[in-house]
């Protein structure tokens, strides 16, 4: 059983400050006969997440470039959703919790846009 689409995330309540650690896993794409490929599915990172008081694991898609972020960098979930995954058993069910995003970027200080590669402007005057 899965939700429909996932629980919208309130980013600021639910995860506070988030500091990167580092890539956790990869997961490839299965072939027809069940082996596994080269290519990549989704990337899992760990995030120290002060709100929730230990470390979380987000998943990116693959078509997201790689995160080699300095340990400790604070960073922002761009577009997070928590989902489940439930498995019937004799007592009921186990549901494990996800969290999946479009994106992982470095957090802004000041007012500029997260991710927003036109926001290139450096301080100062523009020359005339």
């Amino acid at each position: 059983m899965r939700l429909a689409n996932g629980i919208v995330i309130d980013k600021e309540k639910t995860f506070g400050v988030l500091k990167f650690s580092a890539l956790r896993r990869e997961v490839h794409v299965q072939n027809e006969d069940g082996t596994v490929s080269e290519e990549i599915k989704e990337r899992t990172y760990d995030l120290k997440c002060n709100t929730q008081g230990r470390m979380i694991q987000v998943s990116v898609p693959a078509t997201v470039p790689l995160k080699d972020y300095d340990y400790n960098a604070e960073v922002e979930l761009i577009n997070p959703v928590a989902d489940t995954v439930a498995n019937a058993n004799y007592r009921g069910a186990d549901v494990d919790w996800y969290v999946k995003a479009d994106d992982i970027v470095l957090k802004n200080k000041g007012n500029q846009n997260a991710g927003n590669p036109q926001n290139n402007n450096t301080q100062g005057q523009p020359k005339k």
